[in-house]
């Protein structure tokens, strides 16, 4: 008996239809949008940030620590105090008792007693003067001491930090401009905590929408 016998029929590939390529070139712009919105998105919020966080740190330094430590901010007006403290500079003053001042320490006091009027001078010597304890001050960009010894009642504190230029700010925050600047620094901080959370919330919607769009990828099966 004779037999015959056939080669089986290879199998042949299937291709299901690719993914269009306008279809595709769609996908890559709008990839390259979003990408580049992102970009702008990530530096508008970081660029919010820096000059909330600038402000708050200058409403930190000019209201809040003097508040904390009982102390007040003030503002250098004259170049007796240079080049160490030029006009303009802010400085915090911060309550000291008298026997803790030092030689060397610079100390804000009333230039006569019980008026408002002060200067920052440094202290260079101490002396006694009909038994009670004084101290002799000196501009470090004077040529001369003061010519009165400065009593204890006059002393309104000794110098805690000083920053440069910020004297200026703390002119302009005094009285009622002060809670105004103060309470716009706390609406921005707020504000911006809600546009990031907001814009976090749109970019993963967005991230969902975009993963939900895709078409599946084009598969290959044999028969």
């Amino acid at each position: 008996m004779t037999l015959s016998t056939s080669a089986p029929t290879p199998a042949i590939p299937t291709l299901r239809s690719a993914e269009p390529s306008s279809r595709r070139t769609r996908r890559a712009d709008a990839r390259r949008r979003d990408e580049g919105q992102s970009l702008l998105h990530y530096l508008a919020v970081s660029i919010s940030a820096s000059i909330l966080v600038l402000l708050l740190s200058v409403a930190v330094a000019v209201v809040g620590l003097p508040v904390v430590i009982g102390g007040s901010a003030m503002t250098v007006l004259t170049q007796s105090m240079e080049p160490g403290l030029p006009p303009g500079t802010l400085v915090v003053i911060r309550p000291t008792p008298v026997d803790e001042i030092r030689v060397g320490d610079v100390i804000t006091y009333q230039i006569s007693s019980g008026e408002a009027a002060v200067v920052s001078h440094r202290v260079v010597s101490k002396t006694y003067a009909a038994g009670e304890l004084t101290f002799v001050t000196k501009g470090d960009n004077n040529d001369a001491v003061d010519p009165v010894p400065v009593r204890p009642v006059q002393i309104r504190g000794t110098l805690w930090y000083s920053l440069p230029l910020l004297g200026w700010v703390n002119n302009v925050l005094n009285g009622s401009n002060r809670t105004l600047v103060l309470a716009v620094v706390a609406g921005g901080l707020f504000l911006y905590a809600a546009l990031s959370v907001v814009g976090a919330v749109r970019d993963r919607r967005r991230k969902t929408d975009a993963a939900a769009a895709v078409p599946g990828r084009a598969r290959v099966t044999r028969s």
